[in-house]
């Protein structure tokens, strides 16, 4: 197995070339439509296990009923439920929904906190829809780490992590800030075209040659 771990500046160049051929992940298209920091919290919540063609018709279904913590509060979950299926789990979906934006109204003048730690102590809200949030609705720098992004980090040398969490804070530690914010975005669309979890397209991929391909045991 080689040993050499890919030129981070080489790679985010060469992601952001291959980004071009391909189409946003669903929460960057939903922000770059003017979402409100409330819609893409809802949105990424939906997200959640969800295709991102299942998750862009759900939010817009939705948001065109109620797209405020007062208008989703107000709605029975029967309601949203309909609204939103069939994305995963959209029982407990549409219960967090109403939860988080009760909470929202009781708690925080029904704006969506820009602070992680207040983000955290929403139900249903992880570090991945935190940092998410945090980037999208509000500008803010952070490493947003989904399976493509925790699958390629691994794959490329770029890390060494056991989990999702352990990948955030080891690229807090190796990758530089200016590549934060758009990290997520750039490693989602090259795991769904070219990095795929099983047999990648590695013939494709400009720095294959540099690549360790941990774990790879099959390739393209």
């Amino acid at each position: 197995m080689r040993k050499q771990v890919v030129d981070l500046d080489r790679f985010v160049r060469e992601l952001k070339k291959a980004r071009k051929k391909s189409q946003a992940p669903v929460i960057t298209l939903i922000a770059n439509r003017g979402a409100t920091p409330f819609e893409i919290l809802a949105s990424t919540l939906l997200s959640l296990r969800t295709k991102d063609a299942v998750t862009d018709a759900a939010a817009r279904r939705l948001l065109a009923v109620a797209n405020t913590p007062e208008q989703i509060a107000a709605l029975p979950a029967q309601k949203i439920e309909k609204l939103i299926y069939p994305v995963g789990f959209y029982p407990t979906k549409a219960k967090r929904l109403i939860e988080i934006s009760r909470i929202l109204l009781e708690r925080h003048d029904g704006r969506v906190p820009d602070e992680m730690e207040a983000l955290l102590a929403l139900p249903g809200v992880g570090r991945k829809t935190a940092n998410l949030v945090l980037i999208e609705g509000f500008g803010r720098d952070g490493i947003c780490v989904d399976t493509h992004v925790h699958r390629i980090s691994n794959r490329t040398g770029i890390v060494t992590t056991r989990t999702p969490e352990e990948t955030e804070f080891a690229l807090r530690k190796t990758l530089p800030k200016k590549y934060w914010k758009p990290y997520n975005e750039l490693l989602v669309s090259y795991g769904q075209t070219i990095c795929v979890p099983v047999s990648p397209f590695c013939s494709r991929c400009p720095v294959e040659a540099e690549c360790p391909k941990q774990d790879v045991t099959r390739s393209r």
